[in-house]
């Protein structure tokens, strides 16, 4: 190749950083949609910070396989994949599978009522998008969707790249019946819990309905997600392992609903990331791409559509393993990643969680579920079922004693019951603003 062609072929950063911002700007319809429309100027440093940066967590592909929703999904190695980078994961030994998984401990007759609505008429189990073109990662690699300079110049920053803002909670002592109540940071929640600062718990589950819910302006969000948790609610230690679906147009670049997971240790403050973003989660799974789209969707008074997420520590390693679907194993967050949650939880939480950022000074119409609230029942509101913990002995039972907790009810709420079909379930949700909700 001579010079000449050289020149050509490579951009200068100027050049770069104006297409860049273009293209930017010609962003999907969803993004253009919420009124993304402050942009800043890229510098050529910044976008050598970010390409840095990329380099490290868009491992070399051994395969690449381009969704229908305009996704890359690389096939790296699993030997290779972004979670060994961690430092106290430098000779980790990747499991392949846990020794056991959770027991159930439900009578025969509870069991078939669950496997029967699990196949009724209307509800059905919704999977990902990326695998609707057929094709799929070879043995001995695992999907990852490859993140872009477009993905982290949506972040409020390099740094904030892949991670919650801190989430402040009030200790347990002060509002005994809202653990996750947040204080001055816009979060708000509708939620079932269960646990105490005594109690010793190994893992949850539960099947959640799948929703796209409106989102307002592109740095808000909506999840539906299980919590495993221990530590201190009020100080700067507490553990968390999360997985559900989310909407979250600033992370992903559109209003998908799309699996997700993440992590912390230290109250969302330096550790942990959503899905593979940074180092920790250890992928297992060749199927199963952790930020990947979820497809089908529930409709409203049509089919609904679910997924399960089983969350438990293996008991004799010590990891915290996550299934998806029925029993499939997708990967595990390693026991040394944590300080509390290296021995047991003491709370587990299921339910929704959006962002108010309270945009022209009134409440966000982001919708929570379904974007109705609980009283509209199936097919409406979305919904929570078959709600179980994990015990110490690995046995998994339904939970029974639960509380529930929605900061305001008239923007977003949360009705439990149980039935021999459903166990402990809950509806929830809401519009967010409204009239009863300025």
């Amino acid at each position: 190749m001579d010079n000449e062609t050289r020149r050509k072929r490579r951009a200068p950063p100027l050049i770069l950083a104006l297409f860049l911002l273009v293209f930017f700007q010609r962003s999907t319809v969803d993004v253009l949609a919420l009124n993304y429309t402050n942009f800043r100027h890229v510098s050529s440093l910044r976008l050598a910070r970010i390409q840095r940066h990329l380099d490290k967590i868009n491992k070399p592909a051994i395969k690449t396989i381009e969704s229908p929703d305009g996704d890359i999904i690389d096939c790296v190695h699993r030997h290779k994949q972004p979670a060994l980078d961690h430092p106290l994961l430098k000779n980790h030994k990747i499991q392949r599978a846990p020794p056991e998984m959770p027991r159930m401990r439900v009578s025969k007759e509870g069991e078939g009522m669950r496997n029967k609505i699990n196949g009724s008429e209307g509800t059905g189990r919704a999977w990902q998008t990326w695998h609707l073109g057929g094709e799929r990662c070879p043995k001995g690699t695992v999907p990852i969707r490859r993140s872009s300079v477009n993905d982290v110049l949506r972040a409020k920053s390099l740094y904030h790249f892949g991670k919650k803002q801190r989430i402040r909670r009030l200790p347990l002592d002060r509002y005994v019946d809202a653990p996750d109540v947040v204080s001055g940071n816009g979060h708000e929640h509708a939620i079932a819990y269960t646990g105490s600062s005594t109690q010793e718990l190994y893992g949850a589950k539960a099947t959640i309905n799948v929703w796209d819910p409106s989102i307002q302006v592109v740095n808000e969000f909506s999840l539906s997600q299980i919590w495993i948790l221990s530590g201190s609610f009020d100080g700067p230690d507490l553990n968390s392992i999360e997985a559900g679906w989310q909407v979250s147009p600033e992370l992903y670049g559109d209003s998908r609903p799309r699996l997700f997971t993440y992590w912390t240790s230290d109250s969302y403050q330096a550790t942990g990331c959503y899905n593979l973003l940074c180092a920790g989660f250890v992928q297992t799974n060749n199927k199963i791409a952790i930020g990947a789209a979820i497809s089908p969707v529930s409709l409203y008074s049509g089919n609904q559509y679910d997924i399960t997420i089983l969350i438990w520590k293996d008991p004799k390693i010590g990891n915290w393993w996550m299934g998806f679907g029925d029993n499939t194993l997708v990967g595990y967050w390693p026991a040394e990643l944590f300080t509390h949650l290296s021995d047991h939880a003491n709370m587990v939480e299921w339910g929704g969680e959006v962002v108010n950022t309270r945009t022209n000074g009134e409440h966000t119409s982001t919708q929570m579920g379904s974007g109705h609230f609980a009283e509209a029942g199936f097919g409406r509101s979305s919904y929570f079922r078959n709600l179980e913990i994990v015990d110490a002995d690995n046995s998994l039972s339904s939970a029974q004693d639960i509380s529930t907790l929605s900061e305001n009810t008239n923007c977003y709420n949360i009705k439990s019951s149980y039935n021999n079909e459903w166990g402990t379930h809950f509806y929830y949700g809401g519009p967010g603003n409204n009239p009863e909700c300025p």
